[in-house]
């Protein structure tokens, strides 16, 4: 207990004598030490833009609010929260506010699944039928002239480098007009309905949409991933992540379900789509998941994401704590695309042309091509609610953006917001 309340006391005492840029709450200490912008290569003018940028955004309309936090060498450069977290309600934004992640959470899983590899528990070349055996009876379903699906049976086994890299042959529904997609659930909900054992059953009586190993396909992936985290470790996968990652990294607020006593902090879309004027909403805010989906279904802040994304700039530990091996973070964070796979990322994220994908993260490839800054070897991944995370060794930055952008405009803040950052940038 002691240790802990020295720790809140010099977080505070760092921040009054460097000062924040926005308020921050007594009792949310700071998830790194603040740095000296100028000194660690950022422009005065440069951060405004940024401020500039949600200021008009948020009177527009065309998001509720913002948190946004900025690190380089493990300082912070940038923390600050903009507008509202509930504008119906006009709650203001606070930096602890609480987003669904959606698919961030699928980083999350695939550390969970390394850590289990550095351990010897999950070789990544192991069938998934290992561990969930109706997987090795999927077919591949091949879309025919007349409409039809003529069906063949699986070339080589799905991996589990397979899962975490998604060319396991599964897919999302809901995505184009694939025939097999529209077989599949789409959206998240249909991960959280029932326990993990009844999510394996449904995925396992559809076909697979390509051959394992033959194409980069967004999927379901993640999702199997958990399920096997699960059977290795004897645990419910937010469990294994609460002793294994989320607690030692005093990731605070990170859960698959948000206790009643912190749902107030949930940030919240507009009603309606600015875009479009359709009804929007997200799902997991008012339903609760019946398993622990690792694709699509946990809770975080952006200072807890923070920690957890510079534990992996800082190759694979933060302070006294390690999760992984820099080792295993190297390989995670490497493309494994190789050149008999169909590279199809771009598809899921169009400004990310040019990006690989490694095990659980898309993977910068060269320096053009893509349609924001940055440097090869950086890598990222986003969530479908508006909440967004990359980082870049070469520049020893992290960046995680939370809004609450169900929308397509939630591509528009995470191309924006990456050319901001770059562009604040003075070396």
């Amino acid at each position: 207990m002691t240790s802990t309340l020295q720790r809140f006391a010099a977080l505070g005492a760092v921040a009054a004598l460097t000062g924040l840029t926005a308020p921050v709450q007594a009792a949310d200490p700071l998830p790194l030490p603040r740095g000296n912008p100028a000194a660690l290569g950022f422009s005065a003018e440069g951060l405004a833009h940024l401020d500039a940028f949600f200021d008009r955004e948020i009177k527009a309309e065309r998001v509720p609010g913002a948190v946004l936090a900025i690190a380089r060498d493990g300082q912070l450069v940038y923390y600050k929260a903009h507008g509202f977290q509930d504008k119906a309600k006009g709650v203001p934004m606070r930096t602890d506010a609480i987003f669904g992640l959606a698919s961030m959470t699928k980083i999350m899983t695939s550390v969970a699944a390394m850590k289990l590899n550095q351990e010897g528990r999950l070789p990544l070349k192991s069938p998934l039928a290992q561990y969930y055996p109706d997987f090795a009876k999927m077919q591949v379903a091949l879309p025919q002239p007349d409409g039809s699906l003529r069906f063949e049976p699986q070339k080589r086994p799905i991996f589990i480098q397979d899962l975490m890299r998604h060319t396991s042959g599964l897919t999302y529904g809901g995505r184009g007009d694939h025939p097999v997609a529209k077989l599949y659930p789409g959206g998240t909900t249909p991960a959280m309905e029932g326990d993990t054992e009844a999510f394996i059953k449904r995925i396992t009586q559809l076909p697979l949409v390509h051959q394992p190993g033959a194409q980069f396909e967004y999927s379901f992936s993640t999702d199997v991933l958990g399920a096997v985290v699960e059977k290795v470790s004897g645990q419910r996968l937010g469990q294994y992540l609460q002793t294994q990652v989320w607690q030692p990294l005093g990731m605070v607020d990170t859960t698959f379900a948000v206790p009643q006593e912190k749902r107030a902090r949930l940030a919240r879309p507009f009603a309606n789509d600015p875009l479009t004027g359709k009804p929007q909403s997200v799902v997991v805010l008012d339903q609760q998941s019946q398993h622990d989906c690792g694709g699509a279904c946990a809770f975080g802040t952006v200072p807890d994401y923070l920690r957890f994304g510079q534990m992996l700039l800082n190759g694979g530990a933060l302070g006294k704590q390690r999760v992984l091996s820099p080792k295993i973070v190297a390989l995670m964070t490497t493309n494994h695309l190789g050149p008999d796979i169909r590279n199809m990322v771009a598809a899921v994220e169009p400004h990310r042309e040019g990006y690989g994908f490694g095990l659980g993260v898309a993977v910068r490839q060269q320096a053009g091509l893509a349609a924001v800054p940055g440097n090869p070897g950086e890598y990222s991944w986003n969530g479908a609610y508006g909440t967004a995370f990359f980082a870049d060794p070469k520049e020893r930055l992290v960046v995680v953006l939370g809004t609450a952008a169900p929308g397509d405009l939630r591509k528009y803040y995470r191309e924006q917001v990456q050319a901001l950052v770059y562009g604040a940038m003075t070396r």
